[in-house]
């Protein structure tokens, strides 16, 4: 337990722990950073000086600063190892903040399952579903009753429509049946009578 949690009284999660734990790796990241840049500054320096002195032929004195220069240059080193153990740490860090975040969404998953799981009423589904196929074939014997009533309807129309169409049609023909039996027998009586013409 770290100052604030004790003082507060709040628990913090692991992946807030996680988190905070990866700010001070990248916190301490850019201050060896800023440590190894002032190395190498001070290595640039230190040659200028070597070569300096050498000029002025002091021999000793180039010896003591090539000491520190070999000195400042295994610290660079150093410095660049550690700066790679803290990165290498820094993404197991973030590979166990995803493993985290992965079991969270799993078990969110599996709570959702558990309670459609727990939601659903096989019986009581399979209920419906047998309502469901009742109604739907009382649905169709009902469209079927009265598709055949549509057609009854339908025929005793064509039946109706054929008698008023006979009479219609008988009319017409009575119409002109009188006139070609008035046109006949004008016609027979303009004629010479065929007896006559059978005696000659």
């Amino acid at each position: 337990m770290n100052i604030i949690e004790t003082l507060f009284g709040r628990t913090v999660t692991p992946a807030e722990r996680l988190r905070q734990h990866q700010r001070a790796l990248a916190k301490a990241q850019r201050e060896l950073d800023r440590e190894r840049t002032k190395l190498e500054q001070q290595e640039k320096k230190l040659i200028m000086d070597i070569k300096k002195s050498a000029k002025a032929g002091q021999m000793n004195a180039c010896k003591v600063m090539a000491k520190d220069l070999v000195r400042t240059r295994r610290y660079v080193q150093k410095f660049y190892q550690m700066r790679t153990q803290l990165q290498a740490v820094g993404l197991r860090i973030q590979t166990l903040r995803s493993n985290q975040q992965m079991a969270e969404a799993m078990r969110g998953a599996t709570r959702a399952m558990g309670a459609m799981n727990r939601g659903l009423n096989l019986p009581q589904i399979q209920r419906i579903m047998m309502e469901f196929e009742r109604e739907s074939a009382t649905m169709d014997m009902k469209e079927e009753m009265m598709s055949d009533a549509v057609d009854d309807v339908m025929e005793d129309d064509l039946e109706d429509e054929e008698e008023e169409g006979d009479k219609i049609l008988k009319q017409v023909l009575d119409e002109i049946g009188v006139d070609l039996s008035q046109q006949a027998r004008s016609h027979f009586t303009s004629i010479p009578c065929i007896e006559s013409y059978l005696s000659l």
